[in-house]
Protein backbone atom coordinates (compact mmCIF):
# COMPACT_ATOMS: atom_id res chain seq x y z
CA UNK A 1 0.00 0.00 0.00
CA UNK A 2 2.87 2.37 0.85
CA UNK A 3 4.39 1.87 -2.60
CA UNK A 4 1.07 2.66 -4.26
CA UNK A 5 0.57 5.80 -2.20
CA UNK A 6 4.04 7.27 -2.60
CA UNK A 7 4.13 6.57 -6.33
CA UNK A 8 0.72 8.07 -7.01
CA UNK A 9 0.24 11.34 -8.84
CA UNK A 10 -1.64 12.68 -5.81
CA UNK A 11 1.33 12.02 -3.54
CA UNK A 12 3.75 13.65 -5.96
CA UNK A 13 1.54 16.73 -5.98
CA UNK A 14 1.39 16.74 -2.17
CA UNK A 15 5.14 16.26 -1.86
CA UNK A 16 5.87 19.10 -4.27
CA UNK A 17 3.64 21.65 -2.54
CA UNK A 18 3.82 20.68 1.13
CA UNK A 19 5.99 23.06 3.20
CA UNK A 20 5.99 20.96 6.38
CA UNK A 21 7.27 17.47 7.05
CA UNK A 22 6.05 14.25 5.44
CA UNK A 23 6.88 10.97 7.21
CA UNK A 24 6.47 7.56 5.59
CA UNK A 25 6.84 4.12 7.24
CA UNK A 26 10.23 3.52 5.61
CA UNK A 27 11.78 6.57 7.33
CA UNK A 28 13.86 6.38 10.52
CA UNK A 29 11.62 8.96 12.23
CA UNK A 30 8.42 6.97 11.64
CA UNK A 31 8.44 4.81 14.80
CA UNK A 32 8.62 7.76 17.16
CA UNK A 33 6.24 9.83 15.07
CA UNK A 34 3.49 7.19 15.07
CA UNK A 35 3.45 6.71 18.86
CA UNK A 36 0.77 8.31 20.99
CA UNK A 37 0.52 8.76 24.75
CA UNK A 38 -1.73 5.77 25.52
CA UNK A 39 0.33 2.58 25.40
CA UNK A 40 -2.79 0.58 24.48
CA UNK A 41 -2.86 2.27 21.09
CA UNK A 42 -0.48 0.71 18.57
CA UNK A 43 -1.42 1.87 15.09
CA UNK A 44 0.55 2.14 11.85
CA UNK A 45 -0.67 4.94 9.60
CA UNK A 46 0.32 4.91 5.95
CA UNK A 47 1.43 8.53 6.15
CA UNK A 48 2.10 11.16 8.80
CA UNK A 49 2.17 14.78 7.75
CA UNK A 50 3.16 17.75 9.89
CA UNK A 51 1.74 20.92 8.36
CA UNK A 52 3.35 24.30 8.86
CA UNK A 53 0.31 26.35 7.88
CA UNK A 54 -3.29 26.20 6.67
CA UNK A 55 -2.26 25.60 3.07
CA UNK A 56 -0.46 22.43 4.14
CA UNK A 57 -3.58 21.24 5.94
CA UNK A 58 -5.65 21.89 2.82
CA UNK A 59 -3.16 19.95 0.70
CA UNK A 60 -3.21 17.02 3.14
CA UNK A 61 -7.00 16.88 3.13
CA UNK A 62 -7.11 17.02 -0.65
CA UNK A 63 -4.62 14.15 -0.83
CA UNK A 64 -6.58 12.10 1.72
CA UNK A 65 -9.81 12.49 -0.20
CA UNK A 66 -8.22 11.69 -3.54
CA UNK A 67 -6.49 8.63 -2.08
CA UNK A 68 -9.55 7.57 -0.05
CA UNK A 69 -7.58 7.48 3.19
CA UNK A 70 -9.08 7.65 6.66
CA UNK A 71 -7.96 10.77 8.56
CA UNK A 72 -6.77 11.31 12.10
CA UNK A 73 -6.07 14.80 13.41
CA UNK A 74 -3.39 14.96 16.08
CA UNK A 75 -2.89 17.88 18.43
CA UNK A 76 -1.22 16.78 21.67
CA UNK A 77 -1.81 13.06 21.01
CA UNK A 78 -3.21 12.51 24.52
CA UNK A 79 -6.71 11.37 23.64
CA UNK A 80 -7.43 8.25 25.72
CA UNK A 81 -9.37 6.64 22.88
CA UNK A 82 -6.43 6.96 20.50
CA UNK A 83 -8.20 9.01 17.84
CA UNK A 84 -4.93 10.81 17.04
CA UNK A 85 -3.78 7.89 14.92
CA UNK A 86 -5.06 5.04 12.75
CA UNK A 87 -4.07 2.03 10.68
CA UNK A 88 -3.32 2.57 6.98
CA UNK A 89 -4.63 6.13 6.85
CA UNK A 90 -3.14 9.60 7.15
CA UNK A 91 -2.33 11.44 10.36
CA UNK A 92 -2.46 15.22 10.15
CA UNK A 93 -0.12 16.01 13.02
CA UNK A 94 -0.32 19.67 14.06
CA UNK A 95 2.62 19.49 16.46
CA UNK A 96 4.71 21.91 14.39
CA UNK A 97 1.96 24.56 14.42
CA UNK A 98 2.75 26.25 17.72
CA UNK A 99 2.53 30.00 17.15
CA UNK A 100 1.04 31.90 20.11
CA UNK A 101 0.06 35.57 20.26
CA UNK A 102 -1.07 37.19 23.51
CA UNK A 103 -2.88 40.54 23.67
CA UNK A 104 -2.69 41.54 27.36
CA UNK A 105 -4.73 44.71 26.80
CA UNK A 106 -7.65 42.84 25.26
CA UNK A 107 -7.00 39.78 27.46
CA UNK A 108 -7.03 37.36 24.57
CA UNK A 109 -4.64 34.74 23.23
CA UNK A 110 -4.44 33.14 19.80
CA UNK A 111 -2.76 29.73 19.66
CA UNK A 112 -2.31 27.25 16.83
CA UNK A 113 -3.62 23.71 17.00
CA UNK A 114 -0.35 22.03 18.02
CA UNK A 115 0.08 24.03 21.24
CA UNK A 116 -0.03 22.27 24.62
CA UNK A 117 -1.41 23.75 27.82
CA UNK A 118 2.09 24.03 29.24
CA UNK A 119 3.11 26.19 26.28
CA UNK A 120 -0.02 28.34 26.41
CA UNK A 121 0.22 28.88 30.17
CA UNK A 122 3.88 29.85 29.84
CA UNK A 123 2.97 32.52 27.27
CA UNK A 124 -0.02 33.97 29.11
CA UNK A 125 1.43 33.86 32.63
CA UNK A 126 4.05 36.40 31.55
CA UNK A 127 1.16 38.85 31.92
CA UNK A 128 -0.47 37.18 34.93
CA UNK A 129 -3.23 35.84 32.67
CA UNK A 130 -4.65 32.41 31.89
CA UNK A 131 -7.57 30.67 30.25
CA UNK A 132 -9.08 27.56 31.87
CA UNK A 133 -7.13 24.47 30.84
CA UNK A 134 -7.03 20.94 32.23
CA UNK A 135 -5.00 19.45 35.07
CA UNK A 136 -2.30 17.78 32.94
CA UNK A 137 0.00 20.30 31.26
CA UNK A 138 1.16 18.11 28.36
CA UNK A 139 -2.38 17.82 26.97
CA UNK A 140 -2.99 19.62 23.69
CA UNK A 141 -5.26 22.65 23.76
CA UNK A 142 -7.20 21.34 20.75
CA UNK A 143 -8.66 18.06 21.97
CA UNK A 144 -9.34 19.29 25.49
CA UNK A 145 -11.15 22.42 24.32
CA UNK A 146 -13.20 20.72 21.62
CA UNK A 147 -14.36 18.12 24.17
CA UNK A 148 -15.24 20.68 26.85
CA UNK A 149 -12.16 21.25 28.99
CA UNK A 150 -12.41 20.47 32.72
CA UNK A 151 -9.71 22.04 34.86
CA UNK A 152 -8.87 23.93 38.03
CA UNK A 153 -10.50 27.20 36.94
CA UNK A 154 -13.82 25.71 35.83
CA UNK A 155 -16.03 27.00 38.64
CA UNK A 156 -14.56 30.50 38.49
CA UNK A 157 -14.16 31.03 34.75
CA UNK A 158 -15.91 28.09 33.08
CA UNK A 159 -14.68 25.31 30.84
CA UNK A 160 -12.00 25.72 28.20
CA UNK A 161 -14.68 25.69 25.52
CA UNK A 162 -16.62 28.44 27.32
CA UNK A 163 -13.60 30.70 26.84
CA UNK A 164 -13.16 29.92 23.14
CA UNK A 165 -14.14 33.14 21.38
CA UNK A 166 -13.01 32.35 17.85
CA UNK A 167 -11.35 29.64 15.76
CA UNK A 168 -9.98 28.97 12.28
CA UNK A 169 -11.21 25.70 10.79
CA UNK A 170 -10.17 23.92 7.62
CA UNK A 171 -13.30 22.08 6.52
CA UNK A 172 -13.64 18.80 4.64
CA UNK A 173 -13.83 20.69 1.34
CA UNK A 174 -10.56 22.52 2.02
CA UNK A 175 -12.16 25.85 2.87
CA UNK A 176 -10.72 27.95 5.71
CA UNK A 177 -13.63 29.15 7.82
CA UNK A 178 -13.38 31.65 10.65
CA UNK A 179 -15.87 31.02 13.44
CA UNK A 180 -16.72 33.66 16.05
CA UNK A 181 -19.76 35.01 17.81
CA UNK A 182 -20.44 37.31 14.83
CA UNK A 183 -19.22 35.11 11.96
CA UNK A 184 -20.31 31.49 11.49
CA UNK A 185 -21.57 31.50 15.05
CA UNK A 186 -23.27 28.14 14.56
CA UNK A 187 -19.86 26.57 13.96
CA UNK A 188 -18.41 28.24 17.07
CA UNK A 189 -21.29 26.77 19.07
CA UNK A 190 -20.40 23.30 17.78
CA UNK A 191 -16.69 23.70 18.47
CA UNK A 192 -17.51 24.54 22.09
CA UNK A 193 -17.75 20.93 23.23
CA UNK A 194 -18.85 19.21 20.02
CA UNK A 195 -15.51 17.54 19.37
CA UNK A 196 -13.46 17.49 16.18
CA UNK A 197 -16.44 16.76 13.95
CA UNK A 198 -16.40 19.82 11.74
CA UNK A 199 -12.86 20.14 10.43
CA UNK A 200 -9.23 20.68 11.39
CA UNK A 201 -9.08 23.52 13.90
CA UNK A 202 -5.77 25.19 13.15
CA UNK A 203 -6.10 28.18 15.50
CA UNK A 204 -7.95 28.91 18.73
CA UNK A 205 -8.64 32.32 20.24
CA UNK A 206 -9.29 32.36 23.97
CA UNK A 207 -10.57 34.83 26.50
CA UNK A 208 -8.01 35.35 29.28
CA UNK A 209 -8.47 36.09 32.97
CA UNK A 210 -6.29 37.46 35.74
CA UNK A 211 -4.86 34.37 37.45
CA UNK A 212 -1.90 34.14 39.81
CA UNK A 213 0.95 34.28 39.27
CA UNK A 214 0.65 32.50 42.65
CA UNK A 215 -2.29 30.40 43.80
CA UNK A 216 -3.08 28.49 46.98
CA UNK A 217 -3.29 24.75 46.57
CA UNK A 218 -4.35 21.84 48.73
CA UNK A 219 -2.75 18.67 47.43
CA UNK A 220 -2.71 16.09 50.17
CA UNK A 221 -2.91 12.30 50.28
CA UNK A 222 -4.62 11.14 53.47
CA UNK A 223 -4.26 7.70 54.99
CA UNK A 224 -7.64 6.02 54.42
CA UNK A 225 -6.75 2.39 55.06
CA UNK A 226 -10.35 1.13 55.30
CA UNK A 227 -13.43 1.62 53.10
CA UNK A 228 -15.10 3.39 56.02
CA UNK A 229 -12.28 5.94 56.19
CA UNK A 230 -12.54 6.55 52.44
CA UNK A 231 -16.29 7.04 52.74
CA UNK A 232 -15.76 9.62 55.50
CA UNK A 233 -13.37 11.46 53.19
CA UNK A 234 -15.95 11.34 50.42
CA UNK A 235 -18.61 12.88 52.66
CA UNK A 236 -16.22 15.61 53.78
CA UNK A 237 -15.46 16.44 50.14
CA UNK A 238 -19.19 16.54 49.30
CA UNK A 239 -19.97 18.86 52.19
CA UNK A 240 -16.92 21.04 51.54
CA UNK A 241 -17.87 21.45 47.88
CA UNK A 242 -21.45 22.41 48.71
CA UNK A 243 -20.29 25.67 50.29
CA UNK A 244 -16.98 26.28 48.50
CA UNK A 245 -16.73 29.59 46.61
CA UNK A 246 -16.24 29.68 42.86
CA UNK A 247 -12.55 30.40 43.33
CA UNK A 248 -12.14 26.73 44.26
CA UNK A 249 -11.60 24.08 41.61
CA UNK A 250 -11.19 20.63 43.13
CA UNK A 251 -11.29 16.89 42.77
CA UNK A 252 -11.08 13.85 45.00
CA UNK A 253 -9.12 10.73 44.03
CA UNK A 254 -9.23 7.31 45.70
CA UNK A 255 -6.44 4.84 45.11
CA UNK A 256 -3.29 3.12 46.30
CA UNK A 257 0.14 4.70 46.35
CA UNK A 258 1.92 3.29 43.29
CA UNK A 259 5.11 1.28 43.73
CA UNK A 260 7.37 3.64 41.81
CA UNK A 261 10.26 5.97 42.51
CA UNK A 262 8.07 9.05 42.98
CA UNK A 263 6.87 7.78 46.35
CA UNK A 264 8.69 6.52 49.48
CA UNK A 265 8.94 2.72 49.51
CA UNK A 266 7.30 2.45 52.93
CA UNK A 267 4.12 4.02 51.51
CA UNK A 268 3.79 1.78 48.48
CA UNK A 269 0.30 0.25 48.05
CA UNK A 270 -1.18 2.15 50.98
CA UNK A 271 -4.80 3.17 50.30
CA UNK A 272 -5.20 6.94 50.08
CA UNK A 273 -7.69 9.70 49.47
CA UNK A 274 -6.30 12.67 47.61
CA UNK A 275 -7.87 16.08 48.08
CA UNK A 276 -6.64 18.30 45.24
CA UNK A 277 -7.97 21.84 45.17
CA UNK A 278 -6.78 25.14 43.75
CA UNK A 279 -7.94 28.53 45.03
CA UNK A 280 -7.56 31.26 42.41
CA UNK A 281 -7.77 34.40 44.50
CA UNK A 282 -6.39 36.02 47.64
CA UNK A 283 -3.78 33.62 49.04
CA UNK A 284 -4.60 34.15 52.72
CA UNK A 285 -8.30 33.61 52.08
CA UNK A 286 -7.50 30.58 49.98
CA UNK A 287 -5.51 28.97 52.77
CA UNK A 288 -8.42 29.42 55.14
CA UNK A 289 -10.98 28.07 52.64
CA UNK A 290 -8.93 24.96 51.80
CA UNK A 291 -7.87 24.19 55.37
CA UNK A 292 -10.66 21.60 56.02
CA UNK A 293 -9.25 19.43 53.23
CA UNK A 294 -5.76 19.69 54.69
CA UNK A 295 -6.86 18.99 58.27
CA UNK A 296 -8.79 15.81 57.51
CA UNK A 297 -7.23 12.61 58.87
CA UNK A 298 -3.59 11.58 58.82
CA UNK A 299 -1.53 12.78 55.85
CA UNK A 300 0.66 10.34 53.99
CA UNK A 301 2.04 13.02 51.69
CA UNK A 302 1.30 16.74 51.69
CA UNK A 303 2.26 19.01 48.79
CA UNK A 304 -0.11 21.82 49.81
CA UNK A 305 0.94 25.45 49.80
CA UNK A 306 1.35 28.54 47.69
CA UNK A 307 2.55 27.72 44.17
CA UNK A 308 2.95 29.50 40.85
CA UNK A 309 -0.13 28.77 38.74
CA UNK A 310 2.00 27.21 36.01
CA UNK A 311 3.47 24.79 38.59
CA UNK A 312 0.01 23.91 39.92
CA UNK A 313 -0.95 23.02 36.34
CA UNK A 314 1.80 20.38 36.36
CA UNK A 315 0.99 18.65 39.66
CA UNK A 316 -0.34 15.51 37.95
CA UNK A 317 2.18 15.32 35.10
CA UNK A 318 4.39 12.63 36.63
CA UNK A 319 1.36 10.36 37.14
CA UNK A 320 0.64 9.99 33.43
CA UNK A 321 3.83 9.01 31.59
CA UNK A 322 3.91 8.24 27.90
CA UNK A 323 3.41 4.56 27.14
CA UNK A 324 1.43 3.50 30.22
CA UNK A 325 -1.80 1.70 29.36
CA UNK A 326 -4.87 3.90 29.91
CA UNK A 327 -8.62 3.32 29.86
CA UNK A 328 -10.86 5.98 31.43
CA UNK A 329 -14.64 6.32 31.48
CA UNK A 330 -16.84 8.87 33.19
CA UNK A 331 -20.45 9.37 34.13
CA UNK A 332 -22.50 12.31 35.40
CA UNK A 333 -23.95 11.87 38.88
CA UNK A 334 -27.22 13.49 39.86
CA UNK A 335 -26.37 13.47 43.56
CA UNK A 336 -23.71 12.37 45.99
CA UNK A 337 -25.61 11.05 48.99
CA UNK A 338 -24.15 8.52 51.43
CA UNK A 339 -25.37 5.54 49.41
CA UNK A 340 -23.65 6.79 46.25
CA UNK A 341 -20.42 7.46 48.13
CA UNK A 342 -20.48 4.00 49.68
CA UNK A 343 -20.96 2.36 46.27
CA UNK A 344 -18.13 4.39 44.76
CA UNK A 345 -15.77 3.44 47.58
CA UNK A 346 -16.79 -0.23 47.42
CA UNK A 347 -15.88 -0.38 43.74
CA UNK A 348 -12.71 1.71 44.12
CA UNK A 349 -11.46 -0.82 46.66
CA UNK A 350 -11.44 -3.47 43.91
CA UNK A 351 -9.07 -1.68 41.52
CA UNK A 352 -6.76 -4.27 39.93
CA UNK A 353 -3.87 -1.88 39.30
CA UNK A 354 -2.08 0.27 41.90
CA UNK A 355 -1.67 3.00 39.27
CA UNK A 356 -5.43 3.49 38.89
CA UNK A 357 -7.67 5.98 40.68
CA UNK A 358 -11.35 6.69 41.17
CA UNK A 359 -11.93 10.41 40.70
CA UNK A 360 -14.79 12.73 41.66
CA UNK A 361 -15.03 16.21 40.17
CA UNK A 362 -17.31 18.85 41.63
CA UNK A 363 -19.06 20.91 38.95
CA UNK A 364 -20.68 24.24 39.75
CA UNK A 365 -20.20 27.98 39.55
CA UNK A 366 -19.42 29.35 36.11
CA UNK A 367 -19.87 25.95 34.41
CA UNK A 368 -23.53 25.88 35.37
CA UNK A 369 -24.16 29.54 34.70
CA UNK A 370 -23.33 29.30 30.99
CA UNK A 371 -26.33 29.50 28.70
CA UNK A 372 -26.64 26.22 26.84
CA UNK A 373 -27.43 28.09 23.63
CA UNK A 374 -23.83 29.30 23.49
CA UNK A 375 -22.14 25.89 23.74
CA UNK A 376 -22.61 22.29 22.60
CA UNK A 377 -21.24 20.98 25.91
CA UNK A 378 -24.21 19.33 27.59
CA UNK A 379 -23.07 18.01 30.99
CA UNK A 380 -23.58 21.22 32.96
CA UNK A 381 -26.66 20.11 34.85
CA UNK A 382 -24.76 17.48 36.87
CA UNK A 383 -23.08 18.58 40.09
CA UNK A 384 -20.64 15.68 40.00
CA UNK A 385 -18.57 13.80 37.48
CA UNK A 386 -17.28 10.33 38.36
CA UNK A 387 -14.25 9.21 36.38
CA UNK A 388 -12.72 5.74 36.67
CA UNK A 389 -9.09 5.83 35.59
CA UNK A 390 -7.54 2.46 34.84
CA UNK A 391 -3.79 2.91 34.42
CA UNK A 392 -1.55 -0.17 34.23
CA UNK A 393 1.68 -1.57 32.85
CA UNK A 394 1.20 -5.01 31.31
CA UNK A 395 -0.96 -6.00 28.33
CA UNK A 396 -1.72 -9.26 30.14
CA UNK A 397 -3.78 -7.20 32.59
CA UNK A 398 -5.93 -5.49 29.94
CA UNK A 399 -9.07 -7.54 30.53
CA UNK A 400 -9.10 -7.04 34.30
CA UNK A 401 -8.66 -3.28 34.05
CA UNK A 402 -11.19 -2.78 31.28
CA UNK A 403 -13.69 -4.84 33.24
CA UNK A 404 -13.13 -2.84 36.43
CA UNK A 405 -13.92 0.42 34.66
CA UNK A 406 -16.91 -0.87 32.71
CA UNK A 407 -18.50 -2.60 35.68
CA UNK A 408 -18.08 0.48 37.84
CA UNK A 409 -19.71 2.78 35.30
CA UNK A 410 -22.56 0.30 34.76
CA UNK A 411 -23.24 0.13 38.50
CA UNK A 412 -23.54 3.92 38.74
CA UNK A 413 -26.02 4.31 35.87
CA UNK A 414 -28.95 4.34 38.27
CA UNK A 415 -27.61 7.54 39.84
CA UNK A 416 -26.95 9.30 36.54
CA UNK A 417 -28.65 11.04 33.64
CA UNK A 418 -26.64 8.66 31.46
CA UNK A 419 -24.26 11.30 30.12
CA UNK A 420 -20.57 11.75 30.74
CA UNK A 421 -17.50 13.74 29.82
CA UNK A 422 -16.47 12.73 26.32
CA UNK A 423 -12.79 13.46 26.92
CA UNK A 424 -12.99 10.57 29.41
CA UNK A 425 -15.04 8.10 27.39
CA UNK A 426 -13.04 4.91 27.10
CA UNK A 427 -12.82 3.87 23.47
CA UNK A 428 -16.31 5.27 22.84
CA UNK A 429 -17.30 1.72 22.05
CA UNK A 430 -20.98 2.50 22.66
CA UNK A 431 -20.96 4.56 19.46
CA UNK A 432 -24.00 6.64 18.63
CA UNK A 433 -25.78 5.69 21.87
CA UNK A 434 -23.01 7.36 23.87
CA UNK A 435 -23.15 10.47 21.70
CA UNK A 436 -26.92 10.75 22.09
CA UNK A 437 -26.73 10.44 25.87
CA UNK A 438 -23.76 12.76 26.26
CA UNK A 439 -25.11 15.49 23.95
CA UNK A 440 -28.70 15.14 25.10
CA UNK A 441 -31.06 17.69 23.58
CA UNK A 442 -28.20 19.19 21.54
CA UNK A 443 -27.68 16.01 19.53
CA UNK A 444 -30.04 16.80 16.64
CA UNK A 445 -28.60 20.29 16.29
CA UNK A 446 -25.11 18.79 16.10
CA UNK A 447 -26.25 16.35 13.42
CA UNK A 448 -27.53 19.28 11.34
CA UNK A 449 -24.23 21.11 11.80
CA UNK A 450 -22.29 18.00 10.83
CA UNK A 451 -24.35 17.66 7.65
CA UNK A 452 -23.47 21.23 6.74
CA UNK A 453 -19.72 21.06 7.34
CA UNK A 454 -18.87 17.36 6.89
CA UNK A 455 -21.75 15.50 5.21
CA UNK A 456 -19.51 12.59 4.19
CA UNK A 457 -18.16 12.14 7.74
CA UNK A 458 -14.57 12.58 6.61
CA UNK A 459 -13.73 13.55 10.19
CA UNK A 460 -14.99 10.48 12.03
CA UNK A 461 -12.13 9.53 14.33
CA UNK A 462 -13.41 11.70 17.17
CA UNK A 463 -16.48 12.00 19.41
CA UNK A 464 -18.31 11.28 16.24
CA UNK A 465 -21.64 12.77 15.22
CA UNK A 466 -22.96 10.66 12.35
CA UNK A 467 -24.48 12.99 9.73
CA UNK A 468 -26.90 10.26 8.71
Amino acid sequence: MLKNITQSTAFQTLNANFKGEIITPDMSTYEDARKVWNGMIDKRPALIVRPSNNNDVIAALRFARTSELIISVRGGGHNVAGHATNDDGIVIDLSDMKRITVDPAMRTARAEGGVTWLELDKATQVYGLATPGGVFSETGIAGLTLGGGMGWLRNLHGLSCDNLIAADVVTATGEVVHASETENSDLLWGLRGGGGNFGVVTAFEFRLHQVGPDVMMAFILHDTSTPEAMARAGRLYRDFSASAPDEVGSLLALGKIPPDEHFPAELHLKPFTLFAALYAGDLKTGRSVLQPLIDFGVPLLDFSGVKPYSEAQQMFDADYPNGLRYYWKSINLNSLDDEVIDRIVHHAWKQPSPFSTTDLWHIGGAVQRVNGETSAFYGRQANWLLNLEANWLDAADDAANLSWVRQGIAQMKRYSDGGGYLNFAGFQEEGEAMMRESFGTYYDRLVALKRRYDPDNLFRLNQNINPE
